[in-house]
């Protein structure tokens, strides 16, 4: 589903901030992705789903040369990758039911078909109650919860998510997380980015990867 080859990046003339990174991410894989702060777990994540291009070395995402793809191909891969990153990116023009229903919109399915769906899952995270309101009323915690549910809506094949519990009490940190280890038994790949141990403890068969001193190191 995903493989990098000896993969490099940098800034300008700068040191490499990642430096021959190789790995793979097969399907219906449950990974965690970890490292100190600053290390380049957001950098890693912005790769895999090419809004990056490597200085060097080889991405290969869904079976395809993803470097070389144009703009309209990796549009198409991206339809097949959910995604929680920090800066949320809700439309503040759309209310919270219309932000988590927006991938299935862009599919083309009738909101009558996906209505009781979307409703269910914005109960499930703790927004029922939130549903008709734009996303500037949210707070920090509930904007994530939105973001959370748009990118778990379509049932992605491979889903990313930046420190997804990073600003929710343990509580419902742990409900997210059993939310995607459900996603998972139904045949998504899930790449977490976290720092938080004890999460990462509550699943002792999830595979670590391990960024530090720029190089990536994998623990099975």
């Amino acid at each position: 589903m995903v493989r990098f080859e000896n993969v490099g990046l940098r800034y300008g003339m700068g040191a490499e901030i990642l430096r021959d990174i190789s790995f793979e991410i097969g399907p219906q894989s449950f990974q965690f992705l970890t490292g100190p702060s600053g290390a380049g777990k957001t950098t890693l994540l912005r790769l895999i789903l090419l809004s990056l291009k490597p200085t060097r070395g080889l991405i290969s995402l869904f079976d395809r040369d993803a470097v070389s793809l144009n703009k309209d191909a990796i549009t198409g891969l991206r339809r097949r990758i959910g995604v929680v990153f920090q800066d949320f990116r809700l439309l503040d023009h759309l209310t919270t039911y219309q932000n988590v229903a927006l991938p299935l919109r862009v599919q083309g399915r009738d909101e009558f078909a996906y209505r009781a769906e979307v409703v269910e899952l914005l109960r499930w995270v703790g927004l029922g109650e939130r549903m008709n309101v734009l996303p500037p009323v949210l707070s920090g915690g509930e904007k994530q919860r939105a973001a959370i549910a748009r990118a778990l809506i379509a049932r992605p094949e491979l889903l990313l998510a930046d420190e997804p519990t990073g600003n929710v009490d343990p509580t419902l940190a742990r409900r997210l997380m059993r939310l995607f280890a459900e996603l998972h038994k139904s045949g998504t790949a899930v790449v977490i980015a976290t720092h938080d141990l004890a999460l990462m403890d509550q699943f002792e068969n999830a595979r670590r990867l391990v960024l530090a001193d720029s190089r990536l190191h994998i623990y099975e």
